[in-house]
């Protein structure tokens, strides 16, 4: 979810529930968690008092940021134990999947959200 937020920007509950393809429930403990670790803000949405905007604080656009650094240096150091021609392979296999996952309406994670938005189907 932090994740999401980072790449997105505020976004409403109901939302990130749905981008994340978790039930409002679990969401919502979720947020109220990270609220009290201060890793977000939770606030009635100004756009629709019926719903509440979900916002990064500054410590959770830090933990946003270390988390991608983690992740970047890990995969930095996996594909540097390859040779160029491995990485290459990798990165063919690699787009190859990020073209299947967007035909496949069922996966979200590689679609913009208004695509998502469109053939949103969370299993």
């Amino acid at each position: 979810m932090l994740t999401e937020l980072g790449r997105s920007g505020p976004l409403p509950l109901v939302e990130l529930g749905a981008r994340v393809c978790l039930e409002k429930s679990w969401v919502s403990r979720a947020v109220d968690a990270m609220v009290e670790r201060g890793l977000v803000t939770k606030e009635p949405n100004p756009q629709d008092a019926r719903s509440w905007l979900v916002t990064l604080t500054a410590e959770g656009e830090r933990t946003v940021g270390e988390l991608n650094r983690t992740l970047d240096e890990h995969a930095d150091q996996l594909l540097g134990a390859l040779g160029e021609r491995e990485r290459a392979g990798v990165e063919q296999s690699l787009l190859l999947l990020m073209k299947a996952l967007r035909e496949d309406t069922a996966a979200n994670c590689c679609v913009s959200p208004a695509e998502a938005k469109e053939s949103r189907s969370c299993r």
